[in-house]
């Protein structure tokens, strides 16, 4: 599977994700021939330049319609007449509705009724409909994202002047990974939020794969402190570890009876938890207590860390960043005498199925350890 990945250690926007794209590989020419189909009247080029001595592409339109102020029916209209593949239109089309729906918390007013302002103009709309069609022409099937630098400091909008992350942008980035590092400037935009919180399947490290291209899409200043590019990074999905970011949330806890806390395990397994474990340790004054550790991804993490609030007594929690290591796996079925068992199977063992194999204890009365044993004996016989 080709994959893409958005490094944006220097925040995102949208026509750094175009120039990137092309940088790494796909046509300018021919991508700027199928903008030209929106009907904006603007012309599309691409510059390459230099942002602190890397080479980069930069993504300009130049003229368009003086009318930046457009509803979502209009520019999904727009999108569905343009001469684009459906892949790309249903991805543009996406892009504009989440961005349409942040718009419309932030203003407080039905989606249907947000004036597209900035992100309605030309150039925006250029942006999110090149960012769609360039990983169309790459033949990106999965596209992932580092965690996002938003910059700092205030933005100029037709709203007035407003912090970094202007509210869209925070709202788009809620529950993502994000940080301000560098210069006191926006770094990501609204319509890059968008783009990347719309497409992006996950956000963390580098996942597992062979490199095949590289892309530098530049951004519109040249800092001191960093090279302003968001990169790219194309290639193969590969069968090694995969490197993911998760969040880490613990709790010490020496008032909740063992109930509870089993109760909570379970609540939190259901409410999408990766893993909960409970460790014994002595607390202050000598007590005993409960360790409770909840591994949970990025946008999981708000949600399940209020649920251990309210599962237990605890009035306090750690929260904090940690990578996790997984390797691919997949599932295959082998029959045993007492029927049908799952195996997980990964590159360094297998593994039958436990809710499987218990179920089919339970209903032929046979010890668990005897129906783990048969299908670990039938998936060796059958993969040999």
């Amino acid at each position: 599977m080709k994959i893409c990945y958005f490094d944006a250690f220097s925040g995102i926007s949208g026509d750094m994700t175009v120039g990137s794209l092309v940088d790494a590989g796909a046509d300018g020419h021919a991508l700027a021939e199928v903008l030209r189909s929106l009907g904006t009247n603007a012309e599309f080029r691409f510059e390459k330049t230099k942002r602190r001595g890397i080479s980069a592409t930069k993504f300009h339109v130049d003229g368009g319609e003086s009318r930046t102020h457009r509803h979502l029916p209009h520019i999904l209209k727009m999108i569905d007449q343009a001469e684009l593949p459906d892949r790309a239109k249903e991805n543009a089309a996406r892009v504009f509705t989440r961005l349409g729906e942040a718009e419309a918390a932030v203003h407080g007013v039905p989606i249907e009724k947000v004036h597209f302002h900035e992100v309605g103009a030309a150039d925006s709309i250029a942006d999110i409909v090149g960012a769609c069609l360039g990983l169309e022409m790459l033949g990106v099937e999965a596209v992932y994202c580092s965690p996002i630098n938003t910059g700092s400091g205030t933005v100029n909008t037709e709203h007035g002047v407003l912090p970094v992350p202007a509210p869209a942008t925070a709202a788009l980035l809620a529950g993502k990974p994000v940080y301000a590092a560098g210069p006191a400037k926006e770094l990501t935009t609204p319509t890059g939020a968008a783009i990347a919180s719309t497409l992006a399947l996950e956000f963390g490290p580098l996942p597992a794969m062979t490199v095949a291209a590289t892309g530098y899409g530049a951004g519109g200043h040249d800092f001191p402190e960093q090279a302003n590019v968001l990169r790219v990074l194309l290639g193969e999905a590969s069968g090694a570890t995969e490197a993911t970011t998760v969040s880490i949330i613990e709790a010490n806890i020496d008032d909740s009876s063992p109930e509870v806390l089993g109760y909570a395990l379970d609540q939190l397994l259901e409410a999408g938890a990766l893993d909960v474990s409970l460790s014994p340790l002595l607390m202050k004054k000598n007590r005993p207590g409960t360790l409770v550790r909840v591994v949970a991804r990025p946008e999981d993490r708000e949600a399940l860390a209020a649920q251990l609030m309210r599962e237990t007594s605890t009035i306090g929690l750690r929260i904090y960043a940690a990578e996790r290591r997984v390797q691919s796996r997949r599932w295959v079925e082998v029959e045993t005498p007492h029927g049908k068992v799952r195996v997980k199977v990964s590159e360094s063992g297998f593994a039958p199925e436990y809710e499987d194999c218990k179920k089919l204890a339970q209903a032929s009365g046979v010890p668990l350890k005897e129906v783990l044993a048969e299908a670990a004996h039938v998936y060796l016989k059958s993969s040999r």
